[in-house]
């Protein structure tokens, strides 16, 4: 069984950091009476990207199907959902029995090589791939059930405003029409359900009451919120409407899951947790103030009175262990929960490896006919890659390490020369990869106040991330903390540029220079085709720069090789034609990939572009959602890691020579070199002032 977004959906929510917190925790949660089981809250990235049509027909069928052979046609939910676990952990258990038989006959092949065992391995992969469908479709099917409890209908949304107040006698009566707006739309197709309102703007705070709307969840509302939220309310006010509901609706929910005050109650939790999951890196860890005043309220409010509180407090806790790096995901966890944990991580890979077996597929670039000759470049998408292995465990590009600069500058660009361009192609790619999934969503929105522009370099050298200004532009309101990592992103992007720029203008002879160009174009031909345009598209500015773009060694460049700048410059065309066009098909859920930051940064520039109010003060919600939708891909890569084999020298290495040069003058050290600059032979510069003089004499005789 198969689902339109299954992969993507549920691939995010098991990643091991979140499962080991799930499961650390889990102990403190069941303690509660009165809650619900929040199993993983955040809704992920397939929810705000694909939205009502995550959950398509085939998972309202089945779910509807369960249980039906055993009882009668009206079996309660919580019988389904027992049903489901109870196949889900047979399914994971046979899954993961799988992947070990799988790794042991692999050894046995390495070492014995044998007929037989090679015969069996792609029966084997094969199987793999289906259970792995499997779990991964009743996964989905879970999400689900979770996603629809707990909501209210539409007309009781004013009583969710109402519920976190102080004082409801003085308030004036509040109707659904003055807080949110909606169009109308045919019968949505994915869902079979009638909702044929769909939101087009809301008030902030009608925009927050809507979180408790009974497809919230099922519509992709909430991851949307989660991502765009910070337009129209501060994290303080997000927050303080929250705890408003939880407080207020704690007390007098009951055990009847059917009441109002139980919805909100158990709504709000979900959120907060949801929120937690998915936000803490971007709201929680910057904000040291509001980290304190939820840490108060569980600790004063909740855990006194729900067993939940201390599950919130030990996420918490987790999330920043996870955040400085010394959380021991592993802390708490049974034998066979690590087992099955292994089990994940490892099935993950080997899919890959699968997918790298059997994907020799072609790739075409989607390109408009207006664009004339860039369209012929139809290449071969070649995707290769290493068996199974470790990421490695390294932190940004300008970080010193074990190989000391004295010792790279010895080497200098000899290592360059000696090494393939797929070798450096995996190291450099694996150096973006820690960059890249250090961000998040949320850092690509707002863009224009941290002075990010439409140019080739964005962030001044000179200027620290701390010292941005945040007085132009600033889409967020003017309380709103917002984390500027993307600013170290694109220093880090900067620095490969003037290190490709640096690296060929300071070789001393032409012909040194020749190979140098052909080595990073060829390196950047494997970059884009492995999906790491990031790379791709550093190297490619580093070439462009004015001064190497002027260098006599292109006119020696072999024309196989320098077709490949018009092949990168395509590139280039082809993630700015579309804000989603990485996103395309299924290619993205099986490969890995990393994209431009400065391109998908520019795209989210495009749609924050005019204004986010409607006349009567309505946020425009269509517009955020439809940001939400495009920063939403950044989580989607990151689910899907390269398994290239780390080379750790290599890797020291181009870190140093990258340290060396980020902050190069490449005017100044191409002033340096004479291979720089178009040389005339002497006799030929002697011969043409000779025939100057006769000319000039000619002319006066």
């Amino acid at each position: 069984q198969s689902n339109g977004c299954g992969p993507g959906f549920t691939e995010e929510n098991t990643s091991s950091e979140e499962q080991a917190m799930i499961k650390i925790t889990g102990k403190s949660y069941l303690a509660s009476p009165n809650l619900p089981d929040f199993c993983g809250c955040s809704p992920g990235w397939s929810s705000a990207f694909y939205g009502a049509e995550c959950f398509d027909s085939e998972v309202h069928s089945y779910l509807k199907n369960l249980g039906k052979q055993k009882s009668s046609e009206s079996q309660n939910i919580d019988a389904k959902k027992v049903e489901l676990e109870q196949l889900l952990m047979m399914e994971t258990k046979n899954y993961r029995k799988t992947i070990k038989f799988y790794q042991k006959l692999l050894q046995k092949e390495r070492r014995s090589k044998g007929p037989e065992t090679k015969s069996m391995l792609p029966k084997l992969r094969g199987q793999l791939q289906e259970m792995k469908s499997k779990v991964q479709f009743l996964e989905l099917v879970k999400k689900y059930v979770q996603a629809k409890q707990w909501g209210v209908e539409s007309y009781v949304l004013p009583t969710v405003i109402h519920s976190g107040k102080a004082d409801t006698m003085d308030m004036a009566p509040m109707d659904e029409s003055s807080l949110l707006l909606y169009y109308n739309t045919e019968k949505q197709q994915c869902n079979n359900q009638n909702g044929v309102r769909v939101l087009q703007a809301g008030t902030p705070l009608g925009l927050m009451a809507y979180l408790y709307s009974r497809n919230a969840f099922l519509e992709g509302y909430v991851q949307q919120f989660l991502y765009t939220f910070r337009y129209f309310c501060t994290q303080e006010e997000f927050l303080q409407f929250l705890l408003d509901r939880i407080s207020s609706t704690l007390s007098s929910a009951s055990l009847d899951p059917s009441t109002s005050l139980t919805k909100i109650c158990n709504r709000s939790f979900y959120i907060l947790q949801a929120w937690i999951e998915d936000c803490y890196s971007v709201d929680f860890a910057t904000n040291t103030d509001l980290l304190g005043t939820l840490k108060e309220f569980i600790s004063s409010k909740v855990a006194s009175l729900n067993g939940y509180g201390e599950r919130l407090l030990s996420l918490l806790e987790d999330a920043s262990a996870r955040r400085s790096g010394s959380a021991d995901l592993n802390s708490g966890m049974g034998k066979c929960e690590e087992e099955s944990e292994e089990g994940r991580k490892t099935l993950h890979s080997l899919c890959k490896k699968l997918s790298e077996d059997v994907s020799r597929k072609n790739f075409y670039w989607k390109l408009s006919k207006s664009m004339g000759p860039i369209t012929q470049y139809q290449r071969e998408w070649l995707h290769t890659g290493s068996a199974v292995l470790p990421k490695p465990c390294c932190s940004s590009f300008t970080e010193e390490s074990s190989v000391s600069l004295a010792r790279a500058d010895e080497v200098g660009p000899v290592l360059l020369m000696e090494c393939s361009a797929q070798q450096l192609c995996w190291q450099l790619t694996l150096l973006q990869q820690e960059v890249f999934n250090k961000c998040h969503p949320v850092h690509f929105l707002n863009s224009r106040a941290l002075g990010v522009k439409d140019k080739c370099v964005t962030v001044p050298k000179a200027v620290s991330a701390e010292t941005v200004s945040l007085k132009v532009c600033n889409l967020f309101l003017s309380k709103c903390i917002q984390d500027q990592y993307l600013l170290q992103l694109l220093k880090n992007a900067d620095s490969i540029s003037t290190w490709v720029a640096a690296e060929i203008v300071t070789c001393h002879t032409t012909k040194r220079q020749v190979s140098l160009l052909s080595k990073f174009l060829l390196i950047a031909k494997c970059c884009y085709e492995q999906r790491n345009f990031a790379t791709a598209m550093q190297i490619l500015t580093g070439l462009e720069n004015l001064i190497v773009r002027q260098l006599p060694a292109w006119k020696i460049l072999p024309a196989k090789v320098a077709e490949i700048m018009e092949e990168l410059k395509a590139v280039e065309v082809f993630l700015k034609s579309d804000s989603l066009c990485l996103m395309e098909g299924d290619r993205f859920k099986t490969l890995p990939t990393i994209p431009s930051a400065h391109v998908l940064a520019m795209h989210v520039q495009q749609l924050e572009t005019g204004g986010f109010t409607m006349t009567n003060g309505a946020h425009k919600w269509a517009k955020l959602r439809n940001i939400a939708k495009v920063v939403s891909q950044v989580h989607a890569f990151q689910e899907n890691p390269y398994t290239y084999a780390p080379d750790f020298e290599l890797q020291s290495y181009l870190r140093q020579r990258i340290t060396r040069f980020k902050d190069a003058d490449i005017s100044a050290l191409a002033a340096d070199n004479c291979a720089n600059f178009h040389q005339i032979p002497a006799e030929k510069h002697s011969r043409k002032i000779q025939d100057t003089l006769r000319k000039m004499k000619a002319t006066f005789q």
